[in-house]
C-alpha cells in the first residue's frame, strides 16, 4: 500500500516520504483494519515528525493521528468510523488500524472530510470547556487561534454552550473566518494600535469584568495577555504551545487575581475516563446533526500532497483544518 514514512526527525516536508510499497498493517486482538477515507492534518503530526510530541513512535513510521475509515472485514465490515489510528500505523495511508473500542461511528450529517476532523480537535473543545472549565451560559469565553484547527472547533463549542465568545486571530482573512463561525467579537492581534490589542478588548466587551473561561493553544503572549484580562473566578485553559514558547506563569498573580490554571491532554481521557470520550462524541454527533457545530475544512488535498499539508499546518498557514483525502 502507499503510505507516507518518516525515518527521521525533523521539519515534515524534509523528512516525510510517501513509499510505494508499504505493507498493509496487520489487525491484532481488539483491533479494525480499516480503508482511510479522509485524514484530518494536526499540528501534532509536525511536531512527532520533529520529535517534539509526547508521543514518539519507534523510527520508521507513518504520520497522521485523526481519520474517517471503512472497516475492512469483520461484523462490523463497512461501518464508516472515525477515530485515532493505531501508531506507528498512522492515518496517511491507504490502511490504518483503530482500537475497535475507540472507532467511534462517524456522524451521518458529516462527509469524510468534516467527519475526520471532528475527534481531536472538538473533543479537545469539549473537554477543556466542559469537564476542565465548566462553562457556563452567559459566560464570556476568550479563544486564541479561533481561525486554526482546535480554536475554531473551541468558538463552535462555545457557542453551542451560550457562552459569547471573543476570537482573537492573526490576520484579516482569518478574521472574516472567526466571524463566519459565530464569534461576538473578533480582534486581529496583527492590526495596528489599539485595534490589535486583546487585553483592551476583552476588558471594553466585558464592562472591566474580563473573561470567564480562556482557552489557550498558543501559549507565549497570549498566555501572558490573558493572564491580564481574565475575570474574577476565571479559569484559563492551557492546550497547547503553538507559539512555541511554554510560559512560567508567577503563581503570585493567580493568587492576587483569585483565577484558575488547568492543563488539558486529551489524550488521557482515552486511558482514564474513556465512557466519557463516547458520551462526548456521542454530544458532538447530535449537536453536528442540528448544526450546532461543522468542521471547518479549508482544503482537501490528494494522498501525495500529505506532507505539504503537515508542512502549512506547522508554519501557520492554515485556517480551519486541512484534510488528506483517501483514494
Amino acid at each position: 500500500m502507499r503510505a507516507w514514512q518518516v525515518g527521521e526527525l525533523g521539519e515534515p516536508s524534509a523528512v516525510m516520504r510517501l513509499a510505494e510499497d508499504v505493507a498493509r498493517p496487520v489487525p491484532g486482538p481488539g483491533q479494525l483494519l480499516v480503508r482511510v477515507r479522509a485524514a484530518a492534518v494536526n499540528f501534532a503530526d509536525a511536531l512527532m515528525a520533529r520529535g517534539q510530541y509526547q508521543v514518539r513512535p519507534p523510527l520508521p513510521f507513518t504520520p497522521g493521528l485523526e481519520l474517517c475509515g471503512e472497516v475492512v472485514d469483520g461484523p462490523r465490515r463497512g461501518e464508516r468510523v472515525i477515530g485515532n489510528p493505531v501508531l506507528p500505523h498512522g492515518s496517511f495511508a491507504e490502511y490504518a488500524l483503530l482500537d475497535a473500542g475507540a472507532a467511534f461511528p462517524a456522524p451521518e450529517a458529516l462527509d469524510d472530510a468534516e467527519a475526520a476532523t471532528l475527534h481531536i480537535g472538538y473533543q479537545t473543545a469539549w473537554f477543556a470547556l466542559h469537564r476542565r472549565a465548566r462553562l457556563q451560559p452567559g459566560e464570556t469565553l476568550l479563544v486564541h487561534a479561533a481561525a486554526g484547527g482546535v480554536g475554531s472547533a473551541a468558538v463552535q463549542v462555545g457557542r453551542a454552550a451560550g457562552a459569547r465568545v471573543v476570537a482573537v486571530v492573526g490576520g484579516a482573512a482569518k478574521a472574516e473566518t472567526a466571524r463566519a463561525l459565530g464569534a461576538d467579537l473578533v480582534v486581529d492581534r496583527r492590526a495596528d494600535g489599539a485595534a490589535g490589542d486583546f487585553v483592551a478588548a476583552v476588558k471594553e466587551f466585558t464592562g472591566g469584568r474580563g473573561a470567564d473561561v480562556v482557552f489557550d493553544p498558543v501559549g507565549g503572549a497570549a498566555y501572558t495577555g490573558s493572564t491580564k484580562c481574565v475575570a474574577f473566578e476565571g479559569r484559563i485553559v492551557v492546550v497547547g504551545f503553538a507559539a512555541g514558547q511554554i510560559p512560567a506563569p508567577p503563581l503570585n498573580h493567580a493568587l492576587v487575581k483569585n483565577y484558575s490554571i488547568l492543563g488539558l491532554h486529551w489524550g488521557l481521557y482515552n486511558t482514564h475516563d474513556p465512557q466519557a470520550v463516547r458520551a462526548a462524541h456521542d454530544e458532538l454527533t447530535e449537536l453536528a446533526a442540528q448544526g450546532a457545530v461543522r468542521p471547518l475544512v479549508s482544503a482537501r488535498v490528494p494522498l501525495d500532497r500529505a506532507a505539504k499539508a503537515v508542512q502549512a499546518v506547522a508554519d501557520g498557514h492554515s485556517t480551519g483544518r486541512i484534510v488528506v483525502l483517501g483514494d
